[in-house]
């Protein structure tokens, strides 16, 4: 299963002739269905849809199509119908106005108080105002289906790049605690050889000269202690047991954001501890690093679904 990011968009258009009456027939043709649906990172699924009146009654149908197949995100979706003619004034032609002027006099013949038309009359038919309503429900859902799908494919493709990202700075993370590891026996040997040497100094003795055991007990249980408060193995085991579980959640793929963000929250104090512990320059740059690249990891799972 694909991971998907949460950010992207599509639309789709459908034309179709109008199925109402002849008057509408003779002065226009067709009505456009536009859609449009874009979506961004949220901690939740939060819909809301902007549609034309006439499409208002969809609205039920189009949110369980969305629910179905999004978890999360903020989704907006847009749907309108223009019609080719709906901006001007439509031009009768002499076919109906001949039409017309039969129905006039028909109706006259038999109500022969019944106002004529008038010229706003006229154009008002010409314009179909009184046609049938036409139901938009299937071509609606039908372009549902399809700008969602759209959509969806949208979301994989960033969500692989975003997948792609993380697994890099997976790389450079291990990279960064595998400089970490060797670093802590160096320093602790360089402790005690600098404990021992402060003794020796205490104490005046001159080299050749065998240091006391109990200046030299003093000296190895001071650097044990010092190898207890910087050994950062049990941060790195961790951080690299949660590298592990990112990279096993990427594969699976689907709905892993929340996971992921946990994990990364994890990863970010692990590597404030080595920090906190740091007894050498070295050390506070590699911390330094995996918190730059952690804060970038953090950015790019919020957009994860």
């Amino acid at each position: 299963m694909p991971v998907y990011s949460m950010t992207g968009y599509a639309s789709a258009q459908h034309s179709a002739a109008n199925p109402v009456s002849e008057v509408q027939a003779l002065v226009t043709g067709a009505s456009h269905l536009g859609l449009e649906i874009r979506s961004v990172n949220s901690r939740f699924l939060d819909l809301s849809f902007r549609l034309s009146e006439e499409l208002r009654q969809f609205e039920p149908a189009l949110r369980e199509l969305l629910v179905g197949r999004i978890k999360r995100g903020k989704v907006e979706v847009r749907a309108a119908i223009e019609s080719s003619a709906q901006n001007s004034v439509p031009d009768p032609t002499p076919r109906l106005l001949q039409r017309l002027n039969t129905v006039q006099d028909s109706v006259k013949a038999w109500l022969p108080d019944a106002r004529p038309l008038s010229v706003a009359d006229v154009i008002r038919l010409a314009s179909g105002d009184n046609s049938p309503v036409r139901d938009w429900r299937e071509e609606l859902l039908a372009l549902g289906r399809q700008t969602l799908t759209d959509l969806l494919s949208a979301r994989a493709r960033e969500g692989d790049r975003l997948a792609t990202m993380l697994l890099e700075h997976i790389r450079q993370l291990r990279a960064l605690t595998g400089q970490a590891g060797p670093l802590v026996p160096q320093l602790v040997a360089q402790q005690r050889q600098r404990f021992v040497d402060r003794w020796k100094e205490a104490m005046a003795l001159t080299d050749g000269v065998a240091l006391p055991e109990a200046a030299q007990d003093r000296a190895l249980s001071e650097a044990t202690a010092f190898a207890i408060r910087i050994d950062v193995a049990e941060e790195i085991t961790r951080v690299n047991s949660h590298l592990d579980e990112i990279e096993r959640l990427i594969g699976q793929g689907g709905e892993i954001g929340k996971r992921l963000d946990f994990l990364i929250q994890e990863l970010h104090r692990e590597a404030n501890t080595m920090g906190s512990k740091s007894a050498a320059l070295e050390l506070t740059h590699i911390s330094v690093d995996m918190k730059v690249l952690i804060e970038q990891m953090r950015e790019q799972v919020q957009n994860i679904e």
